[in-house]
C-alpha cells in the first residue's frame, strides 16, 4: 500500500552544471522504472535547474530546508512561497546536521512542517538519536518525542502526504549502518507513535525512510523490513551508477 521512496540527498555537493550531468547519465539508467519514487536533494543553487530538468520524468526534487515564514528580514533564507513559485514540491525538514550543526530545535521542525503543510509540499521530517543516548538506552524516548514535537497542533487529516525519515546521528556519514534489525525496530517505534499521536489510518499511510550510510550492498536487506518504506541517500546519491543500482536493489 505504501510506494516505496528512494530520496539521494546532495547536501553541499553540486553546482548546477554539475547536476544537469548527473540527470544527464543518471536519467537513463532508470527508464521505466515504476516501482519506486525517486526524488532528489539538490542544493538552492541547482534545485532551479533541477526541476527544470526532470520535469516530464519520474525524477521529482525538492529543497534540503526552508524557512517557515513566507517572507521577511532573514538573510540567507528560503521562504515556501518561494519553492512553490519554482515548482518544487517537496522539502526536507529537521535533517540531522541541521539539528547538528545549525541549531534546529524540535519547535522549528513543527513551525516549518505547518509551513510545508499549508503550502502544499510534501514534507519529509527527519528524526534520530546520537550515539550516546542510544548507548544510554533512551532511543525509544527521543525518537517519540522528537515525532511528537514535530507533529504538534497538526490534525491527521492534514497529514496525507507526511513522510517520515528515521536518521539515527551515529550512521551518518560515518560509514555505520544500523543492522536491518536495528533499523526496523527504530521504524516500529515511530509508527506506533504516529498511531498514537494521529491515528492508526495515519501510521499506516506514512512512509519511513531510513537514512544513514545507505549503500548498494546493504539497501536489499533495509527494504526487506517491512516497516521501511525506502531510504535517504547521502554519499552514494552523488554518482549516478551507485544511486541507479540503489534505485534498482532486490
Amino acid at each position: 500500500m505504501r510506494k516505496p521512496l528512494i530520496a539521494g540527498n546532495w547536501k553541499m555537493f553540486k553546482t548546477p552544471a554539475e547536476s544537469i550531468a548527473f540527470l544527464n547519465e543518471f536519467l537513463p539508467l532508470i527508464t521505466g522504472h515504476e516501482r519506486d519514487e525517486v526524488l532528489l536533494f539538490p542544493t538552492i543553487t541547482s534545485l532551479a535547474a533541477v526541476l527544470q530538468a526532470t520535469a516530464g520524468t519520474t525524477v521529482h526534487a525538492g529543497a534540503q530546508n526552508m524557512h517557515w515564514l513566507d517572507e521577511g528580514p532573514y538573510t540567507g533564507e528560503t521562504s515556501p512561497v518561494m519553492l512553490a513559485a519554482i515548482g518544487c514540491g517537496h522539502v526536507l525538514i529537521g535533517h540531522s546536521e541541521q539539528r547538528l550543526y545549525f541549531g534546529e530545535t524540535d519547535e522549528r521542525v513543527n513551525l516549518k512542517l505547518k509551513a510545508a503543510i499549508h503550502h502544499n509540499l510534501t514534507p519529509i521530517v527527519c528524526v534520530g538519536e546520537h550515539l550516546a543516548q542510544r548507548e544510554a538506552g533512551h532511543t525509544e524516548t527521543v525518537l517519540r518525542i522528537q515525532l511528537r514535537a514535530a507533529l504538534r497542533d497538526i490534525s491527521s487529516h492534514l497529514t496525507q502526504n507526511l513522510v517520515i525519515a528515521y536518521e539515527p546521528v551515529w550512521a551518518i556519514g560515518t560509514g555505520k549502518t544500523a543492522t536491518p534489525e536495528i533499523a526496523a525496530e527504530a521504524h516500529t517505534i515511530l509508527r506506533h507513535e504516529l498511531a498514537q499521536c494521529c491515528d492508526p489510518a495515519v501510521a499506516q499511510r506514512t512512509r519511513i525512510l531510513y537514512g544513514g550510510s545507505v549503500k548498494p550492498d546493504n539497501i536489499a536487506s533495509l527494504m526487506a523490513q517491512p516497516d521501511i518504506d525506502g531510504a535517504l541517500v547521502g554519499g552514494a546519491s552523488l554518482i549516478p551508477a551507485s544511486f541507479a543500482a540503489l534505485v534498482h536493489y532486490s
